[in-house]
């Protein structure tokens, strides 16, 4: 970790604990040229997957594209960034739970699904509007009919 006051290359770190997540590290470091003090965060990140789509292209991972995709159909729900984060670690984990190098597309997208479905009823509908491909009104239908009889059990 370099330090983000002269550059130096070598840092020490003075104390690391589990965030409130459970998931991330927060680390105290200090710079030993300068003596600077600063934290970092470490998180897991997904290496090697790669992600088989509908036409049988493959391509690897991508959390930014994951994040935006789920960002849309978030616009303007009042969602705090933490809770943002805390969603797409949350898929990430069920997608580190498959334990395989190659996922389907579809698989991913029904990760999603689940955890937009217990986040955000209005996100999951949006989300599974475009990721449906809802062509009428009906499919939208039968789709909320499912949401609005599943919490009701």
């Amino acid at each position: 970790m370099k330090c983000p006051i002269c550059c130096n290359k070598t840092t020490k770190v003075l104390d690391s604990r589990v965030a409130t997540d459970g998931v991330t590290v927060r680390r105290r470091r200090g710079c030993s040229k300068c003596n600077f003090r600063f934290s970092t965060i470490e998180e897991i990140e997904i290496l090697d997957i790669t992600i088989i789509k509908n036409d049988g292209s493959r391509e690897m991972y991508n959390k930014q594209k994951l994040k935006d995709g789920i960002r849309k159909s978030l616009h303007k729900r009042g969602k705090t960034d933490e809770d943002f984060d805390q969603l797409i670690r949350d898929i990430e984990m069920d997608l580190q739970k498959e334990r395989k190098d190659e996922i389907l597309s579809k698989v991913l997208g029904d990760i999603v699904m689940k955890h937009l479905k217990k986040f955000d009823k209005v996100a999951y509908i949006r989300y599974a509007s475009i990721y449906r491909s809802f062509e009428d009104l009906e499919t939208f239908e039968q789709e909320l009919k499912k949401l609005i009889k599943s919490k009701k059990e």
